[in-house]
């Protein structure tokens, strides 16, 4: 039987909003002329989890080193990882967008899905962004659309991480 280390396991990468975390509570806040993006992310320790996300999330950890991707700026860091600690997700990698990086979601998270991928095995990409989705496909990643948090990104916020790379 081969021996399995934390290096030989394969990726399972998550998205956070509306894939693990239920952002609609503070969609509100992007529908505003200016968006008001310091209270949007300061709302997101609030943000309840999203069921489905978060038991196939726990599942993956059963075989798989678990990574989060999110386009959340990296002043969200701690925020962040308290959220997933009382949360109770598996222990993993975050990687987030730099604070000053304005480039749209599916750019900076298949830029890191490649490096990611470059040495590791991935699994699978979990995310409910479409266009991230439709971008790793591509790339040859094997991509799970969060269909379940629909509800929780609304245009705005869709359009946002299109447009403005905010999120």
């Amino acid at each position: 039987m081969p021996v399995t280390t934390p290096e030989s396991r394969p990726l399972a990468v998550f998205d956070l909003d509306g894939t693990l975390a239920d952002a609609g509570h503070r969609q509100h806040l992007l529908r505003r002329a200016p968006r008001d993006w310091d209270a949007f992310f300061a709302a997101a320790p609030d943000d309840p989890p999203l069921g489905e996300g978060v038991r196939r999330c726990r599942e993956a950890a059963r075989e798989c080193e678990i990574v989060y991707l999110t386009g959340r700026p990296e002043r969200c860091h701690r925020d962040t990882v308290d959220w997933l600690a009382a949360h109770e997700l598996p222990d993993g990698r975050i990687f987030m967008r730099r604070n000053d990086d304005r480039r749209p979601a599916r750019r900076t998270k298949l830029e890191i899905l490649r490096r990611l991928g470059a040495r590791r095995d991935i699994r699978m990409l979990v995310d409910d962004d479409e266009l991230v989705c439709q971008d790793a496909e591509r790339a040859g990643f094997r991509v799970v659309r969060a269909v379940w948090g629909a509800e929780s990104t609304g245009a705005a916020m869709r359009d946002a991480q299109e447009r403005e790379g905010r999120t």
